[in-house]
């Protein structure tokens, strides 16, 4: 097997560049290790990368993706793995992260073959399985309309809602918001225009993030 062309290309790249120019921010981090105070939920979606969008250092967020940037709920019991509550869990209880952040994004893949109820990929149907847990966010637009253009939107920002729901079943999460040491945010990235909509913690509503936008929550994701 050969390892990509692009990678190599692209590593050669880092380690000319951007490396030689954070090399002592590299070893600090070697040495006293990884210290963030954001942890991040993002979908895998290859356009939808957190670090490229915030312009992220080394060391300042820890990033968890998945299919539709899903945070399941707080189930202990449940006999599978549990990857992203680990995820979380070493992100609250051992970095003590001040923020998570559920980073929805326009155009999900995922949300997309749930809404249009697709035929599996394999007999495992993994995704289907997993995007299954949208369902309750599915039910909150009910009746479902896909000859709305808006509804696979709206679907995508509620999964967001969900997910911010289920970060409050942990209990670790739960504790630490209520004592005013960590705050949870949603946000939703518009990929084709650049666009983020940031979620407003007493209304709900996702606004523009840049100020001086004049544009709704709805047009600003287009």
């Amino acid at each position: 097997m050969t390892f990509p062309d692009r990678l190599r290309a692209g590593y050669d790249s880092f380690l000319q560049g951007r490396f030689v120019g954070e090399q002592s921010r590299y070893q600090s981090l070697a040495e006293a290790g990884q210290k963030p105070e954001i942890l991040m939920f993002g979908c895998i979606d290859s356009r939808v990368s957190p670090e490229v969008i915030f312009d992220a250092a080394p060391g300042e967020m820890l990033v968890v993706r998945n299919v539709a940037n899903i945070v399941p709920p707080y189930e202990p019991d449940r006999e599978f793995q549990h990857g992203t509550s680990a995820a979380l869990e070493f992100g609250v209880q051992a970095l003590r992260v001040k923020h998570i952040v559920v980073l929805g994004h326009a155009s999900c893949g995922g949300i997309r073959a749930f809404a249009d109820e697709q035929e599996p990929l394999s007999p495992g149907d993994f995704i289907g399985r997993w995007m299954s847990q949208i369902q309750p966010a599915a039910e909150s637009l009910e009746p479902r309309d896909h000859s709305d253009p808006d509804y696979l939107r709206r679907l995508e920002l509620a999964a967001v809602e969900l997910s911010l729901r289920n970060l409050m079943t942990f209990p670790c999460v739960r504790i630490l918001v209520e004592r005013g040491k960590l705050q949870i945010h949603g946000a939703y990235f518009a990929v084709a225009t650049g666009r983020l909509l940031i979620r407003d913690s007493e209304t709900g509503e996702f606004k523009p993030a840049a100020e001086g936008n004049a544009l709704n929550s709805l047009d600003a994701a287009e």
